[in-house]
């Protein structure tokens, strides 16, 4: 039925609101990544007590480097002393309640959670491996007194060099890898020269400390941060709300302990070689230093590789896109 006057309107079509693709969460590479670097290093500290521990060979050529460590220890030893001291149950304690202050004063909650998570796994693991899982068989090598694999001491002052460099702010992170690279090294060292420690036990150490710190930088990956642009966009941030780390000093800091880190590595590669190649003969003075030489770089290298992971890997923690 019609109706005079009345003009019937068509129906309104509102268009279909366009839906932009989601971006891709890259949390979850990273994570995948820091599983990959844990499980690495698991896999590594296997392979040197493997290696340097339940074989002979390995248990001669660390011997050469344990001897060679007596050479020039008087005039060391006065330097490694004091670095040793430095590490204790009092200081781990003041370093983790430091840096949970850094995180609640920076209002990250989490990272106080993921500081502990990273102190009391590491330091606990080490202890764990040394006293109850590895165990150092009898080979008729000399000085074969017990298993001390891995290092408390390096890996103590590895997880609070690692630990400050999860909680400080991101233009400080360069930095502070460098500094945990060294203060690390010389703490390994240090035990090398008192011979309180082979030098696969210093290595083994730093990977604990790496995969525990890989493990970290997944959480810190798995925390769920958000942030927009005026205009509603997305936009690619650190964890602060802040732009990420400086590009120039984040490649200058990786730059150096990668390039440190492969020189080491070759140093301690020929070095030791040329003991292994030698096992055979009463090893010389000037084998045992070269011996020495090499753990000492091995150290080295372990440090500076360990530390340039744990930095990018936190750097990709916190530079992600995050939750819409």
């Amino acid at each position: 039925m019609t109706y005079r006057g009345v003009v019937s309107s068509p129906p309104v079509t509102r268009p279909t609101p366009v839906v932009p693709p989601r971006a891709p969460d890259r949390r979850v590479g990273v994570v995948v990544v820091c599983v990959a670097v844990a499980v690495a290093s698991v896999v590594g500290v296997w392979a040197l007590w493997r290696v340097f521990v339940t074989t002979e060979s390995g248990q001669l050529v660390e011997l050469a480097a344990l001897r060679g460590a007596e050479y020039g220890q008087t005039q060391l030893w006065r330097v490694a002393e004091r670095v040793l001291d430095i590490v204790s149950v009092g200081f781990i304690a003041a370093v983790i309640l430091a840096a949970m202050l850094i995180a609640v004063l920076r209002r990250r909650w989490e990272l106080a959670l993921q500081v502990a998570v990273l102190m009391v796994g590491a330091n606990v693991t080490t202890r764990l491996l040394k006293l109850e899982v590895f165990y150092r068989p009898e080979l008729g090598v000399p000085e074969s007194y017990g298993n001390t694999l891995p290092s408390g001491h390096t890996t103590a002052a590895a997880s609070v060099s690692v630990a400050l460099l999860l909680v400080v702010p991101p233009r400080v992170r360069p930095w502070a890898a460098l500094l945990g690279a060294g203060y690390t090294t010389a703490t390994g060292v240090s035990t090398l020269i008192g011979q309180w420690h082979r030098p696969s036990d210093v290595v083994a150490a730093i990977l604990v400390v790496l995969a525990w710190g890989a493990v970290a930088c997944a959480l810190v990956a798995l925390t769920r941060r958000r942030a927009a642009t005026s205009t509603g966009a997305l936009r690619r941030v650190d964890e602060d709300g802040n732009a990420p780390a400086g590009r120039r000093s984040l490649r200058l800091a990786v730059g150096v302990l990668l390039v440190t880190g492969a020189a080491s590595a070759g140093v301690a590669v020929l070095s030791l070689s040329r003991t292994w190649q030698h096992l055979g003969a009463v090893p010389s003075r000037a084998d045992q230093v070269l011996a020495y030489v090499g753990g000492a770089t091995g150290s080295l290298m372990a440090a500076c590789v360990a530390f340039a992971v744990l930095l990018l890997l936190r750097q990709a923690a916190a530079a992600r896109l995050p939750d819409s």
